[in-house]
């Protein structure tokens, strides 16, 4: 770690409060997917997830205002990652630099969201994820909120070219992970792919540096 790392600010401990709720979202985050990957997602009432969380359905309702965020859970915590990575970057790094060494580092680590996972739970959940369109459809949405936080971390006067930057950063990322994620359930491990995963993602950081140049 530099001496500029060091020095960045980091996130705030959660209290106690909110680790219990956390706990509880991940409890029964945890119960609905196991169902619904036993079952089949359109065919798990919200009513047998509450049974199974031991919770009533209001309470359930309480925590995931629609069923799709049952799933969804897991991608909460990434929807202003993006957004924390450029506001705790150390202050001589640019916000694109700070973000393609945060997506190189989730490659490294064979993090879920760069889609470079073959765990065979990691696998089963992205086949549940991509193969459900009404949980396809709600992802964008997340995505949508990655955008909308990040473009509010790069600031600026004028909020629109943030937000373009913002679209075509959270862009990139969503089709290296998709490509990624595609190889992977195709077959090859993630050691096959890791390579050409890091190839493509310095490819296509570099590519948000030059911008649509060759297309013009």
């Amino acid at each position: 770690m530099t001496d500029e790392e060091a020095a960045a600010p980091g996130p705030r401990a959660p209290g106690l409060r909110e680790r219990k709720k956390q706990r509880m979202y991940q409890a029964v985050s945890e119960a609905a997917i196991a169902l619904f990957l036993e079952k089949g997602f359109e065919k798990v009432p919200v009513a047998e997830v509450a049974a199974a969380a031991d919770i009533s359905k209001p309470t359930l309702f309480r925590y995931f205002p629609t069923k799709e965020d049952l799933v969804l859970h897991r991608f909460a915590d990434h929807q202003d990652e993006a957004a924390r990575v450029v506001t705790t970057r150390p202050a001589k790094r640019t916000p694109l630099d700070a973000l393609q060494r945060h997506f190189l580092d989730g490659l490294e680590r064979h993090d879920p969201v760069t889609g470079l996972c073959d765990h065979p739970a990691v696998l089963a959940f992205h086949r549940l994820l991509y193969g459900t369109p009404s949980l396809v459809a709600r992802l964008y949405e997340y995505q949508d909120r990655s955008e909308q936080t990040l473009a509010e971390a790069l600031g600026g006067d004028d909020p629109l070219p943030a937000r373009l930057a913002a679209g075509q950063i959270i862009a990139v990322q969503r089709i290296l992970a998709m490509e990624n994620w595609r190889r992977i359930d195709a077959g090859e491990s993630a050691d096959e792919v890791w390579p050409d995963a890091v190839a493509a993602a310095n490819r296509g950081f570099g590519q948000l540096r030059s911008g649509l140049a060759p297309y013009a």
